[in-house]
């Protein structure tokens, strides 16, 4: 298994190839590569990372069947089954890099920052359940920042909750914590943006 520093710089890379068109289509479709991992994986990087169709982590770091342990989940939230899946990446297939990939200009972000500035009780409770678990970064935000525009209140709330999950990965899960300390795991954010296709790695 490659380190995270390695498995980090085959993300950068995938992701330069798929800026610039120049995708690796055979990791994609070929059938030697999908015989191949049928019987395992070893999956370099785990990405959690949010639903929306815009952002589908194989296709935006340009890698194949078996190459990357992807959950995913409106808003890139951190729920007790998302530290689950991340620990199983990460205690049974050994995988080294988990990387929190949120996106500009995201839907959730936008109904935290509605809900808090009018509360929306028509959304349901399931809607409001990942919403709950955004409010806190995007609120302690608004607190401090109430001179900044909407597009730029987003912009820094997308961040905001991209490290607020990094940080609930790493010290919400003893797991986690041990692999971080002992070198072997490296958690880390990351904003794709949906206008420009580049993937910005966040407080390495």
């Amino acid at each position: 298994m490659i380190s995270a520093q390695e498995s980090l710089e085959r993300l950068r890379e995938g992701n330069a190839r798929f800026v610039s068109s120049e995708r690796n289509s055979d990791a994609l479709t070929s059938e030697r590569r999908r015989l191949k991992v049928a019987t395992g994986q070893e999956p370099f990087a785990v990405i959690l990372g949010c639903s929306d169709s815009r952002v589908p982590a194989e296709i935006v770091f340009d890698q194949g069947l078996g190459d990357l342990f992807v959950i995913r989940v409106a808003g890139n939230i951190v729920a007790p089954s998302q530290i689950g899946s991340v620990e199983f990446a990460v205690d049974r297939l050994q995988t080294r890099l988990v990387v929190v990939l949120g996106h500009s200009n995201c839907g959730v972000i936008n109904a935290t920052i509605e809900e808090l500035s009018r509360r929306r009780e028509e959304q349901s409770r399931n809607l409001r359940s990942i919403v709950d678990r955004v409010r806190p970064s995007v609120a302690a935000l608004m607190s401090v920042n109430r001179h900044l525009s909407h597009d730029e209140l987003v912009h820094q709330a997308v961040r905001a909750n991209i490290r607020m999950s990094v940080n609930q990965l790493r010290y919400g899960s003893e797991i986690l914590e041990q692999s971080i300390q002992s070198g072997k795991v490296l958690i880390v954010g990351a904003e794709y943006s949906l206008e420009t296709g580049v993937v910005e790695f966040l407080d390495e």
